[in-house]
């Protein structure tokens, strides 16, 4: 129940983060954006280092980290830019199209089984997406295909993080994620950058470090003292939020269909998610 609790939390807070970033791409490069995002994440690594020392730096695969993190910081670019014109609850719904993207990379990458009953929910899960999105309609935003490319760059670093979890520990894939990101976003950062100019550009700019340092932190705590199969369903409670600020800061609210894709959406990834955790039982006996 804490490690529920510690979750539900973690994500309560990545909204409010989302919500700050897409106010902000108002006024700032979404890139810029994204690099003080990222730069919480490398404040809290760098605590995690002072704190336990560059033994958690030790990787037997520095390359798949330095991909990961690149993706890391792709996919959160795609994000930003992506709600900066897309619903917030939109935009968080797409982004649940994450773990049957995950099946089909399982499959196709690691070669791992995946049986009909899977498949059947990859299929139903993408005809949700397809209900939300509804392409060519001109209901959604075209920038929702950045939201969806943004997914997409966070089921390979989920597959990436299979393979990299053989050999390495957790908390050393988040500290080559904070820092991989965090370098590759500064680098633009010099050409793009726009001093803020209020009070509330410079409290949001800091809200949105602190804030994703913060989530990250309970995420990790989470998964150390709960399974990651039982908390991971908890993300879903990001379309919630993700309706609630959309509502309380931008005054949009999802319409019926959308919310009937998201449904849809939920349903198929709950199952999935058990169907995986059956099949990860299964492998260990």
């Amino acid at each position: 129940m804490r490690a529920l609790a510690l979750m539900g939390l973690a994500f309560f807070i990545f909204s409010a983060v989302d919500t700050q970033a897409k106010f902000l791409t108002g006024t700032l490069h979404p890139i810029q954006v994204t690099w003080a995002r990222q730069f919480g994440l490398f404040v809290a690594v760098l605590y995690l280092l002072a704190r336990l020392g560059p033994s958690i730096l030790k990787t037997q695969n520095l390359p798949l980290q330095l991909v990961r993190g690149a993706l890391a910081g792709g996919s959160a670019v795609l994000f930003i830019t992506g709600v900066s014109f897309v619903p917030l609850a939109d935009a968080v719904a797409v982004t649940f199209v994450a773990p049957f993207m995950v099946t089909l990379l399982s499959a196709l990458v690691l070669r791992e089984p995946v049986g009909i009953r899977r498949w059947t929910a990859v299929f139903i899960g993408f005809i949700g997406t397809l209900i939300v999105i509804r392409p060519g309609m001109g209901v959604i935003h075209p920038a929702v295909f950045l939201v969806l490319a943004a997914a997409f760059f966070f089921a390979l670093r989920q597959i990436l993080s299979r393979a990299l979890g053989r050999t390495d520990r957790t908390i050393t894939t988040v500290a080559y994620t904070a820092l991989t990101g965090t370098a590759l976003l500064s680098l633009p950062l010099p050409f793009l950058w726009r001093t803020p100019t209020t009070w509330l550009e410079v409290a949001l700019m800091v809200g949105i470090a602190v804030a994703a340092g913060l989530g990250e932190f309970l995420l990790i705590k989470a998964l150390e003292i709960g399974q990651a199969a039982v908390v991971a369903p908890m993300q879903y409670s990001m379309l919630i939020w993700g309706t609630f600020y959309g509502w309380l800061v931008f005054g949009h609210l999802p319409d019926f269909w959308t919310l009937v894709g998201a449904a849809i959406i939920i349903a198929t990834g709950l199952y999935t998610l058990q169907r995986e955790r059956i099949a990860a039982r299964a492998s260990r006996q």
